[in-house]
């Protein structure tokens, strides 16, 4: 049986084409069941459609609660018996039900615990890198819980900080490995499950 997955964005969608792209060629035993935005104009939307995924918006601002608003994604994606729920720059907290605990990821862009929590997303834990001066940085797939980035890791993949590097330079490095992480403990939570992938 193949894993199905839920895919929660807010953005571009290049986590999620990266794992359609695997799904299409083979690397990736999987289906993106849905996808679903917390921005309607969201680019993503459009990556699923072309993909003939189905799509949802559920948006923050249309609920009094962050209970209420993950209600709301629950409901969706509880339509589509998903195996996983993949959060691919997902910028709103999920408060997802029991049910879902050990079946959500979340892929962070730094060595977690490191450059972690509320508001280290994108190019502010680039800048954070940098502005430490480590000599290192890279990605983190870990399972999601309530609270922000936290939660059991899964995997992590390192990238060098080179001399000159730039928070965009650094992040297509980091970019780069995240297409190999999240594919990677994808498989891994498939296997737990028993599920192919």
């Amino acid at each position: 049986m193949t894993v199905r997955l839920a895919v929660l964005l807010s953005g571009g969608g290049r986590t999620l084409q990266n794992l359609l792209d695997r799904i299409a060629d083979g690397r990736l035993d999987a289906e993106v069941a849905v996808v679903v935005s917390s921005n309607p104009t969201a680019f993503g939307l459009e990556r699923a459609r072309q993909a003939g995924v189905p799509t949802a918006v559920v948006r923050r601002r249309d609920f009094e609660t962050a209970e209420v608003f993950s209600e709301a994604i629950t409901a969706v994606i509880g339509r589509y018996e998903v195996d996983l729920v993949v959060l691919a720059g997902f910028t709103q907290k999920y408060l997802f039900p029991e049910r879902y605990r050990g079946r959500v990821l979340n892929i962070h862009p730094a060595l977690l615990p490191k450059y972690g929590g509320q508001g280290m997303y994108g190019h502010y834990v680039h800048e954070a890198v940098l502005a430490a001066g480590d000599s290192e940085s890279g990605c983190t797939v870990h399972l999601a819980d309530h609270e922000y980035d936290n939660g059991p890791i899964l995997v992590q993949k390192r990238v060098p900080v080179l001399p000159g590097d730039t928070p965009e330079t650094l992040a297509g490095r980091v970019f780069e490995a995240e297409c190999e992480a999240y594919p990677e403990a994808i498989r891994m939570m498939a296997e737990r499950l028993g599920v192919r992938a």
